[in-house]
C-alpha cells in the first residue's frame, strides 16, 4: 500500500498531514510513504524529522493585486504552477500511490491535480472554516473533501462527498500529562511557566510585544517564559540581550520542534488563533490568551478565537490595541489563579475532537476499498 501526501508553507498545514500519516503508519506498518512540498518552506525540515520520504518541486502562490510586481510574480507563478504538475506526474508514475491525500497550501494544488487527472484515489482535508483557495479548487474534482468546521460558504462539489470530521492532531498531543512533561523537561511542578508564540513562521507584533512583556518578567522574577519567535529569532534576542544573558527564566528559540511536550508543560499559551494551534490547545486543555491574526482570509482567526473566549477557554485580545504592559497584565491576573485556570482547562477539553485523527484514517480506507 502506497500513500503520497500533499502539503506546505505552515505548520497548520503540514502537521495534519504527519498525524494522518502517522496513524497510516501505524495501522499499516509495510505502506510505503511520500510527501511532496517546497524545499524553502517548513515541509523541508518537519517532513523528513518525522521520518518521512520527501521530494521537492517549485511552486509559489498568487498574489491578489493588479500591481506590476504582482503580475510578474503572478506570471512566474502559473509557469512554476506548470513546471511542478509535470514533475509530479513524473512521480506518480513512478511511486504509483495508492491513494493522494492533500491537507492545504499552495503545493498541494499541482499534487494533487495531477493525481485526479491521472485517475489516482484522492483525498483533501481543509483544517478552517473559510475554505482556502486550494481547496475551492481541488473539492469538484477530488473523490472526498473532508472538513474541521461546517464551512461558512459552502464549496463548489456534490455536498455528498463532503464530511465535518475535526482537526488531526499528533499522537504525542493525546498521550503526555502536564506532570509527565513537566519532569522531562525538567521544570518544578510549583512554577508559572508560560509558552508563547507567533506561528510557524513568526508574527512581527507578537514577538514586539513579547520584547516587552520579557521585560517586566524578567523585574519581578515571577514566571518563566518560553518564545518561539521564528524568524525574528535574531531581531529578538539581539532586543532582548541583556535580559537573556542575566536569567535564565526568559527563553527564545528560533523554531518549537518538543512543541506538544512545551505545551503540556505549561500553565498558559499565547498565540495566535489558527486552526491546527486551537486544535492543539484543546487536546491538552490548555488555558490561553488569543492574538488572532488581521492578515487572513474573511478575518477567520477573530471568530476561531471567539468561539474559544465564548467558551470559557481563552482571552481574546486584538492586535490593533496590544501591548507589552496589557498583555502582562492579562497574563498576571490568569497564571496565579488557579481556579481560573482550572476552569479555562475543563471549558478547553470540552472542544476537543480527539478521534479526529482516527476518523480520517478510518475515510481513506474506505476509499481504498
Amino acid at each position: 500500500m502506497k500513500f503520497l501526501f500533499a502539503c506546505g508553507g505552515t505548520s497548520g498545514h503540514i502537521n495534519p498531514a504527519l498525524a494522518i500519516a502517522g496513524e497510516l503508519r501505524r495501522r499499516h506498518p509495510d505502506a510505503e510513504f511520500l510527501f511532496m512540498g517546497t524545499s524553502d518552506h517548513l515541509e523541508a525540515d518537519l517532513v523528513p524529522r518525522a521520518g518521512f520520504d520527501f521530494k521537492t518541486i517549485k511552486v509559489s502562490g498568487l498574489r491578489r493585486s493588479l500591481s506590476p510586481d504582482a503580475l510578474k510574480h503572478n506570471i512566474s507563478a502559473v509557469s512554476k504552477y506548470l513546471s511542478a504538475r509535470r514533475k509530479v506526474r513524473c512521480v506518480l508514475r513512478e511511486f504509483r500511490p495508492d491513494l493522494v491525500i492533500g491537507t492545504g497550501g499552495y503545493v498541494s494544488a499541482p499534487v494533487v491535480s495531477e493525481a485526479t487527472r491521472m485517475k489516482c484515489r484522492t483525498l483533501i482535508h481543509e483544517q478552517n472554516a473559510f475554505a482556502g483557495v486550494t481547496t475551492k479548487m481541488l473539492a469538484p474534482k477530488v473523490d472526498r473533501v473532508l472538513l474541521s468546521f461546517p464551512l461558512a460558504r459552502p464549496l463548489k462539489c456534490d455536498p455528498k462527498k463532503c464530511t465535518v470530521i475535526g482537526n488531526p492532531v499528533k499522537e504525542d498531543f493525546l498521550n503526555i500529562t502536564k506532570q509527565q512533561a513537566r519532569q522531562q523537561l525538567g521544570i518544578p511542578a510549583e512554577e508559572s511557566y508560560v509558552l508563547s508564540y507567533g506561528g510557524s513562521l513568526g508574527a512581527r507584533r507578537i514577538n514586539d510585544v513579547f520584547i516587552d512583556l520579557a521585560r517586566l518578567a524578567a523585574c519581578e522574577h515571577a514566571m518563566t517564559l518560553y518564545h518561539g519567535a521564528a524568524r525574528d529569532y535574531s531581531y529578538v534576542c539581539d532586543a532582548l540581550k541583556d535580559v537573556l544573558s542575566s536569567t535564565d527564566r526568559i527563553q527564545v528559540r528560533e523554531y518549537i520542534y518538543d512543541m506538544p511536550l512545551r505545551m503540556a508543560a505549561a500553565d498558559l499559551v499565547i498565540a495566535r488563533s489558527g486552526a491546527m494551534t486551537l486544535t492543539e490547545l484543546a487536546a491538552l486543555g490548555k488555558p490561553s490568551i488569543l492574538i488572532p491574526s488581521p492578515n487572513v482570509t474573511e478575518n477567520h482567526q477573530f471568530f476561531n478565537a471567539k468561539t474559544y473566549s465564548d467558551a470559557g477557554a481563552a482571552i481574546l485580545l486584538e492586535e490593533s490595541e496590544l501591548t507589552g504592559e496589557e498583555l502582562y497584565a492579562t497574563l498576571c491576573d490568569l497564571v496565579f489563579d488557579r481556579g481560573r485556570l482550572c476552569d479555562m482547562e475543563r471549558a478547553a477539553r470540552t472542544l476537543a475532537h480527539p478521534m479526529a485523527t482516527a476518523r480520517i484514517c478510518d475515510e481513506a480506507e474506505a476509499l481504498l476499498k
